[in-house]
């Protein structure tokens, strides 16, 4: 059987800097104070067998858009993925929902696309459950549970997502959130576990608790400038889009030089050719990796359009 080519490397956007410089750091990324990393695997994360372990180190660079003294962090050589939990501030509105930072399956912008996402979500009441996932690894082979081809680092980042969804679930009680108002937003690679959660529904892993009896299908999903979706012009063959997946939120920017807009707009005709509901949103300018930056552009505009989406599903 002829082996496809792998899943395309996606250009990692590097975060803003200055003439400063970057600060290398062994050791584990931790959460903010008050907050517990949790991790999602009982006895070790699976297929780690083949894959480099490094450890875990961090980079932090100087990032003038987060203000004065304002850094980003990027985390390197995930092999012990975790979930922190940022509780709601002021009232709770019972939704929860899984953040996945982008970063290329080779970092992850924990900050950019993590920590800052959660206090914008937690402000509007929304549990917020930051998933450092696995980024290790590199090959291409075909994945028996979801029938589709996967690159180690792909398909660690995978289970994790799927693993973490299903913990917040079995977890509602607990967390005080509604079992069926549990979501995803992810950025970039990120994005991308957006897509796959959303239409992989069978486990990418072995059962190791009673927790994966229970579905890990998001009730709603948010993709901002997806990744690895788009490919020589078509979806990509390992996202099949089923009417089983949930109502999207897509966002992203005409210019942006890492993920070209097919990734939005394939992504989108799926799903309109699915029966599944979807909104999707286009700016001229804005680039990759926006987030939650301070920008010139329109684009700036988008967390309340997140929040109005929201809010029409009865989720604020």
């Amino acid at each position: 059987m002829t082996r496809p080519a792998a899943v395309p490397t996606q250009s990692v956007a590097a975060p803003p800097t200055t003439e400063a410089a970057h600060i290398r750091k062994a050791g584990p990324w931790q959460a903010p104070d008050g907050l517990r990393q949790i991790p999602i695997w009982p006895h070790g994360a699976p297929d780690m067998a083949r894959t480099p372990q490094p450890g875990e180190n961090l980079e932090i660079a100087p990032n003038p858009e987060a203000g004065p003294g304002g850094t980003a962090t990027a985390i390197y050589d995930v092999s012990a993925p975790t979930m922190t939990v940022f509780p709601p501030q002021g009232r709770n509105t019972g939704a929860a929902m899984v953040v996945f930072p982008g970063g290329g399956f080779q970092i992850l912008a924990i900050d950019l696309e993590g920590t800052d996402i959660c206090h914008w979500l937690t402000a509007k009441g929304i549990t917020c459950i930051l998933s450092k996932y696995r980024v290790p690894g590199s090959n291409h082979y075909w994945n028996a549970a979801c029938k589709c081809h996967l690159t180690p680092r792909v398909l660690t980042s995978l289970q994790d997502a799927q693993r973490t969804i299903r913990l917040v679930r079995a977890g509602a009680g607990a967390l005080h959130v509604d079992p069926h108002k549990i979501g995803v937003i992810g950025f970039s690679a990120g994005g991308y576990l957006v897509a796959q959660t959303s239409n992989i529904l069978a486990p990418a892993y072995r059962p190791v608790d009673a927790a994966d009896r229970i579905s890990s299908r998001p009730d709603f999903a948010i993709a901002l400038y997806p990744g690895h979706l788009c490919r020589d012009g078509k979806l990509f063959a390992g996202i099949h889009v089923t009417k089983q997946a949930p109502p999207t939120f897509l966002l992203q920017a005409w210019d942006d030089p890492v993920d070209p807009v097919c990734n939005s707009t394939l992504y989108a005709r799926a799903l309109d050719e699915a029966g599944v509901p979807s909104e999707v949103h286009l700016f001229a300018k804005g680039g990759h990796a926006f987030a939650l930056r301070r920008t010139p552009h329109a684009v700036a505009i988008w967390p309340s359009l997140v929040e109005k989406w929201l809010a029409d599903a009865g989720l604020l």
